[in-house]
């Protein structure tokens, strides 16, 4: 594992940090936004509170999380230097968070030119992102299928973005595009593409690190990518040239990819070399089951469905997907690696530094997993009866404001931490 780690290549600590503090502030924000409007969401996936939630989720939390993994990931794992990190995270991020704020105020009427707003700094900040990222994956001298899942992760990044633009431009400019066919090629790319791809890629490292089971299969890693990355092309052509045949193939290779990591997965926790389980292996599982539940309903909204049914079914898939499957194993992986990163850059300035347990213990974490099962349980209840997605926002609400007060505790200690090394350390002559 370490031989293939390059650690002294890791950005400076805020860099990922600021990406990690913010994320979860979105996700309180939209567990709110579920709270006062959930009736909306349930029933229909096209109101603009349900794009508005959807957005905190995806732009706001996931982004976040997603870009401030891939600044730390790609020099420590796939020999990617990134240009200047500090820099371009001083420009990312902000861009981000004032551009998923604008886009979600323009969901709930604020106008076009919060839509504009969002148009530039998400435009401008994922722009700058994918630049650097891919070049830094492109320059790589490392192989194999985390290096081809990280840059087919970032290319579907920027299709996302793009359709993103196309999409908001229909809201800012009133432009003449098909808003259903982009919606359906966003979500999809955005979800099953670069969400997908990245925490494949991340798990193919986090998994067996951090929870010390056997490592992946080579060929299964590898087939996994190329088999998600060509049911995306091939449903993206059918659903552009209207093939109804291939939208069936290629709905099913995807299905069959997303068990397969999920199944997998699940296999080799079972033979984790530590029995004691810890919390995240609970957020894996509570996110890997989602994913399982996701793909039953890709496969059920093929079928021939009243028009209710078929609402609520689209719901349950968001729920599964953008509350459950990818915040839980973010979150799962946040606790580990926001210990790991504190401990590897504590060890340069302490001579004995705390362990990852110190830094985020289980005993928290778990109440963190507690809180944010029973949210997705309450919203997926929501399915059957609406107001139970109101007190499942609630939960999500809660479960994020968790996760928030436990990276600060964090990052409080590593300041604290860091500040009392530099007092010890004697000046030199």
């Amino acid at each position: 594992m370490s031989a293939a780690l390059s650690f002294e290549q890791a950005p400076p600590l805020s860099v990922p940090h600021r990406f990690f503090l913010t994320g979860p502030l979105f996700g309180v924000a939209a567990g709110v936004l579920v709270a006062l409007r959930g009736d909306e969401v349930v029933l229909s996936r096209w109101s603009m509170a349900t794009f508005a939630a959807v957005h905190l989720v995806t732009v706001g939390f996931m982004l976040q999380v997603m870009c401030g993994a891939l600044m730390q990931f790609l020099p420590v794992a796939a020999g990617a230097n990134v240009w200047r990190p500090r820099l371009v995270a001083g420009v990312v991020h902000p861009s981000l968070t004032l551009g998923a704020v604008a886009l979600t105020a323009g969901f709930l009427g604020a106008g076009a030119d919060a839509m504009r707003a969002a148009v530039v700094l998400l435009g401008a900040g994922l722009t700058a992102f994918v630049a650097v990222t891919g070049l830094g994956l492109a320059r790589s001298p490392a192989i194999g299928p985390t290096l081809l899942l990280l840059r087919s992760a970032v290319a579907a990044l920027a299709v996302t973005a793009g359709l993103g633009v196309a999409l908001a431009a229909i809201f800012a400019w009133g432009a003449a595009l098909p808003l259903v066919q982009l919606v359906h090629l966003h979500a999809a790319w955005g979800l099953g593409g670069w969400a997908l791809l990245l925490v494949i890629a991340v798990a193919l490292l986090v998994v067996p690190m951090f929870q010390l089971t056997p490592p992946y299969p080579v060929r299964f890693s590898r087939g996994l990518g190329l088999a998600v990355a060509g049911a995306l092309a091939a449903w993206t052509v059918g659903v552009v040239l209207d093939v109804a045949a291939l939208d069936v193939v290629a709905t099913s290779f995807g299905v069959g990819a997303l068990g397969a990591f999920a199944v997998k997965t699940l296999h080799l926790q079972s033979k984790r070399r530590r029995k004691v389980l810890d919390t995240t292996v609970f957020a894996w599982r509570v996110g890997l089951g989602c994913l399982l539940v996701a793909g039953a309903a890709l496969v059920a909204l093929r079928l021939p469905l009243p028009a209710l049914a078929r609402a609520r079914l689209e719901y349950l898939l968001g729920v599964a997907l953008v509350a459950g499957a990818f915040p839980a194993m973010m979150a799962g992986m946040l606790y580990k690696i926001v210990g790991f990163i504190e401990w590897l850059h504590l060890q340069r300035v302490m001579a004995v530094p705390p362990t990852m347990q110190k830094v985020l213990p289980d005993a928290r974490a778990r109440w963190q997993w507690r809180v944010f099962t029973g949210a997705v349980l309450l919203l997926v209840g929501g399915a059957l009866w609406p107001p139970l997605a109101r007190l499942g926002g609630l939960g999500f609400a809660a479960a994020c404001v968790i996760l928030e007060l436990h990276l600060i505790s964090a990052t409080r200690l590593y300041l604290r931490l860091s500040a009392a090394a530099a007092l010890e350390t004697p000046a030199t002559p």
